[in-house]
Formats: C-alpha cells, structure tokens, sequence
C-alpha cells in the first residue's frame, strides 16, 4: 500500500526530512524543475543578474545543515545532460554551490543529448535510511505533481540499487563545477 501527497509541503513528506536516521538521498532526472520557490530567483538568473536572497534553497541548506550537524548524510545525484539546460546551469550556480557549502554530497552524471546511463531510471525519487521510499512525480515541463510514500520491498529494494549505481557512477559537484560550461547565460 501506498500514500500519496500533492504538496511539497505535505506534513507526511517533510516529517522524513526530521525523522529519518542516517541518510537521505535524491536521484533527479528532469533537466528543468517548475517549483514557485525558485521562480524569481529563476527569472533574475535568466536576466543575468547576480544571486541576492533565495529563501527556498536558504531553508533547504537550514535542513541540511541541522542533519548533518546530526551526524547524518544528505546526498544527491543529478543526471544531466549536456549542453546544460538553463535551468541545470541556475540550479548548479544558485542551488548546488550553498547546498554543497551546508554539507549535503551533490553528484553529478552527465550525459550527452539522449544518451542516458544503462541501468538508471527516468523516475525521480528520495530514499530515507534506505527502507523508506517517496516516488516524486512530475508533468512535461517539471511541474511537481506528486509524490508517492511507496512500501512495495521490492521497489525499496530496486531504488537502492539505482542509488548505489549512481553513486558509483557520478562526479562530486566541486569537481565538474571546476568547468567552464557552468557560466552565466
């Protein structure tokens, strides 16, 4: 059985964020994500202005960093493709450069136009301590649509495969961010 949820800011969903023990870990997919928190900071990006204030990735390195001061690991990997999109070249430069500096691991797997690495999923999700599982559900242009609590072992299981195969198969953030096509449009 499985629950679903609607909002980012369902109480079920961010009470994994406080709760889980030892580690939190994000496969991402989508080269654009359509979230309200990040559409000013997305706009000036795109203006070429400089990054001011961003509360939604401040309060997300505030959860970073209160698990990690906690002894637990909060990593990611992020499947990109090259060239990057607009919208992967903000999130590395506005997003990834903090959430690194407050602790969690960003990874990356980068790609080349429809390439995609043999053995990992189109399918975006977040795996707490290893047993809990949220399928995180988006339409055609990023927009979030659901997420799904999944308690099938056998998926929890799969998606613990599809992390340690990108784990094994990724770069750390601060090694590709060493590039140059990370620059400003």
């Amino acid at each position: 059985m499985s629950r679903s949820f609607t909002s980012l800011d369902d109480e079920d969903f961010n009470r994994l964020f406080r709760e889980f023990r030892y580690t939190a870990y994000r496969l991402e997919t989508l080269q654009r994500y359509d979230v309200s928190y990040e559409q000013d900071e997305f706009a000036r990006f795109l203006a070429g202005e400089s990054r001011g204030e961003f509360p939604g990735i401040a309060t997300w390195c505030d959860t970073v960093r209160t698990a990690v001061s906690a002894g637990k690991r909060m990593h990611r990997v992020h499947i990109v493709t090259e060239p990057l999109s607009d919208y992967v070249r903000f999130e590395c430069g506005w997003a990834y450069e903090h959430t690194v500096e407050a602790g969690e691991d960003v990874r990356l797997i980068v790609v080349s136009g429809d390439d995609w690495p043999t053995g990992l999923p189109h399918y975006d999700y977040w795996l707490f301590d290893s047993s809990e599982l949220v399928a995180m559900h988006y339409d055609e242009d990023g927009r979030f649509v659901s997420g799904e609590l999944i308690s099938e072992p056998e998926r929890i299981v799969q998606a613990n495969h599809w992390r340690d195969a990108a784990v094994s198969s990724s770069v750390p953030y601060p090694q590709y961010a060493s590039q140059p096509q990370l620059s400003s449009p």
